[in-house]
């Protein structure tokens, strides 16, 4: 049997084009902002805490970088 590959309609996240969406970026940022409070209320200020920081501040800025570009 074939079928034809062309027909399937999958939706996920960051197509095949190479294109990702800005809101993806800031979704992450804000994820990672919740993550370090979290982890800053259960352990203070530790080496993840300081990790989870940084990466909220750079999908943060990855985010209006992108939108300041596009």
């Amino acid at each position: 049997m074939i079928f034809n590959v062309n027909s399937i309609n999958i939706k996920i996240m960051a197509g095949l084009d190479g294109s990702i969406e800005p809101i993806y970026f800031l979704i992450t940022s804000i994820a990672f902002i919740f993550l370090s409070v979290v982890q800053y209320k259960k352990s203070g200020k530790t080496k993840e805490t300081i990790y989870l920081s940084i990466l909220s501040i750079f999908f943060l800025f990855s985010y209006f970088a992108i939108i300041s570009m596009g």
